[in-house]
């Protein structure tokens, strides 16, 4: 089931999100429709708090950006492969110097900017069958990893912009919280009852 995706503005997305047992209601439902709306919406992720939940679980298929001509054979092998769902994750190390790249966000959209993060990190977590996992991420995955990791904290990628850049998307952020703005995915805006 395709489910809203919250849009900014929400307080749920500024919310740290709590951790979640393996007896959580229905995880495995809530799991294949986070990816059935993560896809309708042309997503590589997507978190709990975007459709309005405050647990620690995000999901992640990079295999869009394998078809991306600027990366080897063996980067776009290894972005198509890669598909994962992260429960109550914590990033444990982040290594190397930060390096910026152009990010945007289902829960923002038609905003793209690029934000400066971190090429490796290690990370632990449990998958979706509750097995837990530490695993060291380098690149793209790494950073699609550290944006959906910043939802359960609480925290958007436009958090990390300058003042300066800040105040230049303030209208546009203004009007994507109260819904003037075209999407072609089920969003959900703040203090709206009905869904589009």
């Amino acid at each position: 089931m395709i489910l809203p995706i919250v849009a900014y503005g929400d307080p749920v997305l500024k919310k740290k999100a709590i951790d979640i047992t393996k007896d959580y209601p229905n995880l495995d439902v809530l799991i294949a429709n986070m990816f059935e709306t993560m896809y309708n919406a042309y997503g590589v992720g997507l978190a709990a708090p975007q459709i309005g939940l405050p647990i620690r679980l995000f999901l992640v298929d990079t295999a869009p950006f394998a078809e991306d001509e600027a990366f080897s054979a063996e980067e776009a092998n290894a972005l198509k492969d890669f598909k994962r769902v992260f429960i109550n994750a914590k990033i444990t190390d982040e290594a190397g110097e930060e390096w910026a790249f152009n990010e945007g966000c289902l829960s923002i959209p038609d905003i793209r900017e690029d934000v400066s993060r971190h090429p490796a990190i290690t990370v632990e977590y449990f998958d979706e069958n509750f097995n837990l996992h530490r695993e060291s991420f380098d690149g793209l995955i790494a950073r699609v990893i550290q944006h959906e990791y910043d939802h359960i904290e609480g925290i958007l990628f436009t958090d990390k912009l300058s003042g300066f850049k800040k105040r230049l998307l303030k209208g546009k952020l203004a009007n994507i919280s109260k819904g003037k703005i075209k999407v072609d995915y089920k969003m959900k805006f703040p203090n709206e009852k009905k869904k589009r």
